[in-house]
């Protein structure tokens, strides 16, 4: 069961969906909480359909549910950090981006492709009350080998999906994170140029 945490909405300097005010990036999963299937199914779908260059859809996943062999596999690429929390997650899915077609030429959107396909995955997901955080820290080579990628896949981040836990649960060093203010820099500092 989910234990809820001060409100996260984000102080937005102008309005946006409340699906996107409301999302944000937790550490603290239920470690008992089975992933719902049809909700999970919804996220890929949703990434599914995401935009891509050309509809090359360059994106693929490895999806791994807790309590499996392939989830351990994936929480052994995690660094140490992320291991201490994502563990507990029902669900870790790396996003993966082809690279190249398999005639060896490049994609050069394939990282932005795979980045929109992820949003659109978060998005979902949040709007059916599952909870996303997406990290850098773990070994793509790692990866590769676990899943016997060709050198033209390319994992890209490995991301936690579950239900939300309790922020006492996690070690003291990450607890005041979860908990924290949500901060992003002005719009203005963002935009470089407008005319």
């Amino acid at each position: 069961m989910s234990t809820p945490v001060l409100d996260r909405t984000a102080q937005t300097e102008h309005p946006v969906l409340d699906v996107l005010a409301d999302r944000w990036s937790p550490r603290a999963y239920d470690a008992d909480a089975a992933i719902d299937e049809a909700k999970l199914s919804s996220a890929l779908e949703a990434a599914r359909w995401s935009p891509s260059a050309y509809n090359s859809q360059p994106w693929r996943f490895i999806v791994a549910r807790r309590g499996t062999e392939l989830h351990r596999e994936v929480v052994s690429t995690l660094v140490e950090f992320n291991q201490a929390w994502a563990a507990h997650a029902a669900v870790l899915v790396v996003a993966i981006a082809e690279t190249a077609a398999e005639d060896g030429t490049p994609n050069t959107h394939a990282i932005y492709d795979l980045g929109q396909a992820v949003a659109h995955l978060s998005v979902q997901a949040h709007s059916d009350g599952l909870h996303v955080h997406q990290m850098s820290g773990f070994d793509p080579e790692k990866v590769r080998e676990i899943a016997r990628l060709d050198a033209r896949f390319a994992p890209t981040t490995v991301i936690a999906v579950g239900d939300l836990g309790s922020a006492d649960a996690l070690p003291e060093g990450i607890q005041k994170g979860e908990t924290a203010p949500r901060m992003r820099r002005p719009i203005d500092e963002t935009i470089i140029a407008s005319a």
